[in-house]
């Protein structure tokens, strides 16, 4: 029952059930810890299993330490999950992978292929930790080639890897790469494969061919809150402002229920549009209707939504009325808005939340010396110059990908490689 529990979704039952087995006097045995090590998401409540289990005399049991490893993983507990991997008098495939992707998830991909390169075996599992761990961490490029390198080990990809190299080609841009991999999809009979689908609507949005997008959505036979929120968030990306409410009604009338990123997707949607009011609505919807407590990227939208179309002063006092405190990023919208619309004086109170906020941050002081020059502000420009080079803000290197016969070139600012 503490496994099925467990599985299944259930890990609060699963850690009611095993406390209540141990109150009743019954011992938990390497197959109870195994099954119930998965539910503890709480670091305190995995050290004092993990002293049950060495109690147990279990810490040795390749299921069991395969299990610690991977939830010290999750914790971000590196450390301890190392320990207890490198004391395993026996590792298989399950352990070697779980350290791989502990360390991956926690953006040591150096560590992880560095133990990746020492297995012993590999499997199709072991393969998707290490190429979806350099996708989580943006190395693109280098997921595309380990996925060729396990094609050519003869190792089949599963439906989870696909998936992974898919958000790649996404990242990319690569469309060519990524019909490739449809195509792969397609001789490996994953395509009607829920998570896989999902995956190919985003990449085929993500790369700008809504057409295609809209295409995959429509031929799927099941679809989950995610294919619904890739949709709607794909024509939010492109324009497609009326498009994407109106599969929002359809995934409403579907009987799906709406999550945190779905109104993500539905106001970015109304921003695109200008439809303040509807945007208003929906995010009046997400806590009245659906019992939803907005996040700071939905307060984000909202005040990009009223400073687009030109509702500043609603827009910061939106802002002041937030019941968190208000990012950088928050602001920064605000100040874009007021350099669309010229307000100079909002955009100097704004620019100086910003400079308080991310004192090394150069945009707010471009986006202010642009609209002094517009008004034609010569010493106001040139103070918020010398004040941009007394705090020393530097402009990030821009950085863009581009596909050019079928293959993925990487551009940094003043980078001539290319040249």
């Amino acid at each position: 029952m503490v496994a099925t529990y467990a599985k299944n979704g259930y890990p609060e039952e699963a850690l009611h059930l095993f406390y209540r087995m141990k109150q009743m006097g019954y011992q938990p045995n390497q197959f109870t810890f195994s099954s119930v090590l998965p539910a503890f998401v709480n670091l305190a409540d995995l050290k004092q299993i993990h002293q049950d289990i060495i109690i147990g005399g279990f810490e040795s049991n390749v299921f069991v330490g395969s299990a610690l490893v991977d939830m010290y993983g999750k914790c971000g507990c590196l450390q301890d999950a190392r320990h207890i991997f490198d004391k395993m008098p026996e590792r298989n495939v399950i352990s070697w992978t779980a350290m791989i992707a502990g360390y991956a998830q926690n953006g040591f991909v150096e560590d992880a292929w560095e133990l990746f390169e020492k297995m012993p075996v590999r499997d199709v599992v072991s393969w998707t930790a290490i190429i979806a761990g350099y996708v989580q961490n943006g190395y693109f490029d280098e997921a595309l080639r380990l996925f060729q390198q396990m094609q050519v080990t003869g190792v089949k990809p599963s439906a989870e890897t696909f998936a992974s190299i898919l958000s790649s080609c996404s990242g990319l841009a690569a469309m060519e790469e990524g019909k490739k991999i449809h195509e792969c999809v397609i001789r490996n009979g994953f395509q009607f494969d829920v998570f896989v689908a999902n995956a190919l609507v985003n990449f085929y949005a993500k790369c700008g061919s809504i057409k295609d997008a809209c295409k995959m959505f429509d031929r799927m036979s099941r679809r989950d809150v995610v294919s619904w929120n890739v949709m709607i968030g794909g024509y939010a990306m492109h324009g497609y402002g009326k498009e994407a409410l109106q599969l929002f009604e359809e995934m409403r009338n579907s009987n799906i229920t709406p999550d945190l990123v779905t109104f993500i997707g539905v106001l970015s949607a109304c921003c695109h549009a200008g439809l303040v009011d509807d945007g208003c609505q929906y995010f009046q919807w997400m806590s009245r209707d659906y019992h939803l407590e907005p996040e700071m990227e939905h307060y984000c939208c909202m005040v990009d939504l009223l400073g687009r179309t030109g509702c500043l002063h609603q827009a910061y006092n939106f802002i002041n009325g937030m019941p968190i405190k208000p990012t950088a990023a928050v602001w920064a919208s605000l100040l874009g808005a007021c350099k669309i619309h010229n307000n100079i004086e909002l955009g100097k109170f704004v620019a100086k939340q910003l400079f308080e906020l991310d004192p090394e941050g150069v945009a707010p002081y471009v986006l202010l010396a642009n609209m002094y020059a517009v008004e034609q502000r010569w010493d106001d420009l040139e103070k918020t110059k010398k004040l941009m080079n007394e705090r020393k803000s530097t402009k990030k290197l821009g950085c863009s990908w581009i596909e050019v016969n079928k293959q993925v070139h990487v551009f940094i600012a003043g980078d001539r490689s290319h040249a």
